[in-house]
């Protein structure tokens, strides 16, 4: 008979799980209360008080929640593919998805943080990291589409991003996995000592929001997890998690588990801006891509840009710092006043504080318990500011309320725990339907949060929802934080896989929210401003087609003279001005996916006919009593034939 072993984390998973699974929802805390309902009811009519950015993990995307009815009412294509609309797949925005390695329609979407001025949220933009093919993207947040994507090179793994400096100055992307600098052909097994790891600073301009990579301070060998932005006293700083600073390359889960205290990096990036201004750092040949979509021509482009400034830490004396934080440190976060530096430790039951003022102080003091690689590490009981004695398993992330209250995710134990900033004392704990990563309150990483809801999204979601095969989506919940204590009042599902999101009122957004693009403002190269300017033209086996739409015909709507072999360009501008109205189109082979043309823009569609015959398109998006009516034919011949081009403008 075969022996059974049950570790700990074993046992105390099987107990969550016949927990959950007893779970009847109609306890006083769960979500049938007396009054939960009251709480996300938003009334037809009525709009949500919040908007929820979450990110989509392995969907590459970004989703639109509002709270408190946890309804989903967007999903932005940034990273991947996105047929609904044809993002990735026209013409116009193909180059986003260009990278060194070619085209990679896909990644693991991480971390939005939205734009901030003063250390408040100001709504201009929300950034989103490419853990994957390292990126960071802009998006807007008055088009609520993707602006702009630029290439981390140097890094791989870019999970401790996209978090910005309080002023928007710079948008970080950290790397999570250390690699060698340049890239080249070496033994795995001589990874210490010989892989950097590459924590990047991205410039963004501050009227338009373009990116650029000023410059990349090469690190130690270790992980870089998570980081947050100083702010108010300790603005000018960053502060980053590290895990396996022994530097291990093989059985992570038990060689990078070794050491009693990881590191805290304190990054003094104002020091090392004013350095690289100065002439300071290498120029480093480099190859990676800058994508930016113009939203006068509807277009994207991609530039390879050539070479990225580094920086050698341990040149820039009295920029970098350790602080020694217990034990793999996931969560890395800051509170309002930019006083306490949180770390939270995967293998720790509690909750390390550090203090920015005792910092500074150590620093001055030169309270410094040896150096790694050159940089110095600060004492851990002069940099102390307290502990947060939780009693819960696997703390993860914090987020902080208005009232001077944090919360904190405990991914093993399943729960929201409650403290207070100062004092360290737990106020409250609140269990979660399971397994919970992340969470976000509206505001929570800025110095003004909106401390009414916290969102906690969970990882597993078995018993939640009807089962749907052997995987579900993944689980959000909200909880009300007005009082005291937490309130679970309501579950909704989520795409992908949720690593963080961001929140903000919704009169901040709202009202700027565009409703149109301007026709008389299009300035696209295909743009076909009016009907009279529809038109067919041949160059060589290009077979160009200038349209327009309106409820509901295409013009021209009868083409004829395509041979096999052509390749066809539909450069489709919708004409109306009324908002949302997009008008899709797709026709029958087409290799890419349909498109959805918003109101006043051009996009382009590629179809290679392969089969003689007559084949229809259509608007794939209902717009009109007449929409089954909005239709068109293109006649397509063999390659030999002589036909000429003509076609009917539908008068």
């Amino acid at each position: 008979m075969k022996k059974i072993r049950f570790s700990l984390l074993t046992i105390l998973g099987l107990a969550l799980v016949i927990t959950g699974c007893n779970d009847t929802g109609k306890s006083s805390n769960g979500a049938l209360s007396s009054n939960a309902a009251e709480k996300v009811y938003v009334a037809p009519g009525e709009q949500d008080e919040f908007y929820a950015f979450l990110s989509g993990g392995y969907s590459g995307n970004l989703t639109v929640y509002g709270l408190p009815s946890g309804r989903m009412f967007k999903e932005i294509p940034v990273f991947s593919q996105f047929p609904t609309s044809g993002y990735g797949y026209s013409e116009e925005t193909k180059p986003m998805l260009n990278t060194s390695f070619g085209f990679v329609p896909w990644d693991d979407l991480h971390h939005p943080d939205i734009s901030q001025t003063n250390g408040e949220l100001d709504g201009r933009w929300i950034f989103v990291n490419g853990n994957n093919t390292p990126r960071i993207a802009r998006v807007s947040l008055s088009t609520f589409e993707t602006e702009e994507i630029i290439e981390i090179p140097n890094s791989a793994g870019n999970h401790s991003s996209s978090f910005i400096t309080e002023n928007t100055e710079y948008v970080v992307a950290g790397t999570r996995f250390s690699v060698p600098v340049p890239q080249r052909d070496m033994p795995i097994n001589e990874y210490k000592g010989n892989f950097k790891g590459a924590l990047s600073f991205i410039s963004v301009e501050p009227e338009e929001g373009h990116l650029n990579l000023e410059f990349q301070v090469l690190m130690p060998g270790f992980n870089y997890d998570l980081s947050h932005p100083g702010r108010g006293k300790s603005h000018g700083w960053f502060f980053f998690s590290t895990y396996n600073t022994e530097e291990a390359n093989s059985l992570l889960e038990v060689m990078a588990s070794q050491n009693d205290k990881d590191f805290i990096a304190a990054v003094n990036w104002k020091k090392i801006e004013e350095y690289v201004k100065n002439g300071g750092g290498t120029r480093m040949p480099a190859n990676y891509a800058h994508n930016y979509y113009d939203e006068s021509t509807h277009t994207g482009t991609s530039t390879m840009k050539k070479e990225v400034v580094t920086v050698d830490p341990t040149k820039v004396p009295g920029s970098i710092y350790f602080l020694p934080t217990p034990k793999s440190p996931h969560g890395c976060d800051v509170d309002p006043t930019g006083q306490y530096i949180i770390g939270s430790g995967k293998l720790s039951a509690d909750i390390t504080v550090h203090s920015f003022d005792k910092m500074i102080a150590a620093i001055e003091g030169e309270q410094f318990d040896g150096e790694a690689y050159g940089i110095p590490i600060l004492k851990f009981d002069e940099v102390l500011a307290g502990i947060v004695k939780s009693g819960g398993l696997g703390p993860l992330h914090t987020e902080f309320d208005d009232k001077g209250n944090a919360y904190t995710t405990f991914f093993i134990s399943s729960e929201v725990v409650k403290w207070n900033v100062g004092t360290w004392e737990v106020i409250d704990r609140k269990p979660t339907y399971y397994s919970v990563g992340h969470l976000m309150i509206p505001g929570g990483n800025s110095r003004k949060p909106f401390g009414k809801y916290v969102v906690a999204m969970n990882k597993i979601t078995k018993d939640r929802y009807l089962p749907t095969g052997p995987e579900m989506e993944h689980s959000a919940q909200i909880y009300d934080i007005s009082g005291e204590k937490m309130e679970l009042i309501y579950d909704f599902p989520t795409h992908g896989e949720p690593h963080y999101a961001a929140g903000c009122p919704a009169e901040l957004l709202a009202p700027k929210s565009q409703k149109i693009y301007r026709l008389d403002e299009n300035k696209h190269e295909y743009a076909t401003l009016t009907p009279a300017d529809a038109r067919v033209e041949r160059n060589g086996k290009e077979v160009h087609i200038y349209m327009s739409t309106i409820r509901s015909h295409f013009t021209p709507d009868n083409i004829e003279g395509v041979k096999v072999g052509d390749k066809v360009y539909f450069h489709i501008t919708n004409h109306e001005q009324d908002f949302d109205v997009p008008h899709g189109f797709s026709i029958i082979g087409q290799n890419t996916s349909e498109i959805l043309v918003m109101p006043g823009q051009t996009k382009t569609s590629v179809w290679e006919p392969k089969r003689e015959g007559v084949w229809p398109f259509y608007c794939t998006d209902f717009c009109s009593a007449l929409h089954q009516e909005m239709q068109g034919y293109v006649r397509v011949s063999p390659a030999s034939s002589n036909i000429e081009l003509s076609w009917t403008l539908g008068e």
